[in-house]
């Protein structure tokens, strides 16, 4: 079921309209309403074959023998307020400040893991389509960590790695198909807001996530790719506009502006989480 023709109720705030729409509908039915036409954008854009995509989810869904239940994420995420870590340059900034919130949660993007286990701060959530650091994936993928692993047509020889991880769900960003799920986004960083507003977040602050043109040392990006690299970044940020559109409140940055986001200072950080 897509999410077509609905308004939510004029009084209700973002998270307390995610929260109605998680309770109300099966939480493996909702596409954010408008995906379809980004989604072509994104294919128009990039070459990409939409055909390739679905394979890549039949793949996924075929390996994942089991999948962490949509409930759980649920109970990380709604209602919290949730860090949303990325791998770009502010982030070797923000990594003190970060191991002062124990208990948090925190949804990183793959690329942002391996800085993460350095300094010893858990995630809670990887947001991954296998493109980062894979020892750091194999070592949380040992753990309760769930790693939300994303098929699409460029990753299809590395979906195998999902046999490591102890705690998976999959996801696409085409139709979803058995046990695999789509909640919008492209990029591993903008797929981590999309989890956390799909799943009601009171508040979603970001972390390291500055969608500019320098690229962050931790980013496994190899210099020939380095064009196209800036171009995903550029797509994720408008799509963060979009879907900042549709929230209206509850979303904070620490890191470079993004229209829609609050830009706040850590200093802030306690009197927005309480």
């Amino acid at each position: 079921m897509i999410l077509t023709g609905f308004e939510p109720p004029t009084d209700m705030g973002p998270s307390l309209f995610t929260g109605f729409m998680i309770k109300e509908c099966n939480l493996s039915d909702m596409t954010i309403v408008g995906w379809n036409s980004k989604y072509l954008e994104i294919l128009n854009e990039f070459g990409y074959s939409k055909e390739n995509d679905l394979d890549s989810a039949w793949l996924l869904d075929s390996i994942l023998k089991n999948s962490v239940s949509l409930n759980k994420l649920k109970k990380i995420i709604s209602s919290k307020s949730v860090f949303v870590i990325g791998a770009g340059p502010s982030l070797s900034s923000c990594l003190q400040i970060l191991k002062k919130f124990h208990s948090e949660t925190k949804i990183v993007a793959d690329s942002a893991v391996q800085a993460l286990l350095e300094n010893k701060i858990k995630p809670d959530i990887v947001v991954t389509d296998l493109d980062g650091d894979e020892k750091s994936l194999r070592i949380v993928g040992k753990t309760d960590t769930i790693l939300v692993t994303h098929a699409h047509g460029d990753n299809i020889a590395k979906l195998h790695l999902v046999e490591n991880f102890k705690n998976c769900l999959g996801t696409t960003q085409t139709n979803p198909i058995g046990k695999i799920y789509n909640f919008g986004g492209f990029t591993d960083g903008d797929r981590c807001v999309f989890l956390a507003n799909h799943f009601g977040a009171k508040n979603i602050i970001l972390f390291g996530m500055d969608f500019g043109r320098t690229i962050g040392k931790y980013s496994k990006t190899k210099s020939s790719e380095r064009k196209t690299k800036i171009k995903k970044l550029r797509r994720g940020k408008k799509l963060l506009e979009w879907l900042a559109t549709k929230r209206k409140t509850g979303l904070y940055t620490t890191s470079k502006s993004i229209k829609g986001f609050k830009k706040i200072c850590y200093e802030e950080l306690e009197e927005i989480i309480i």
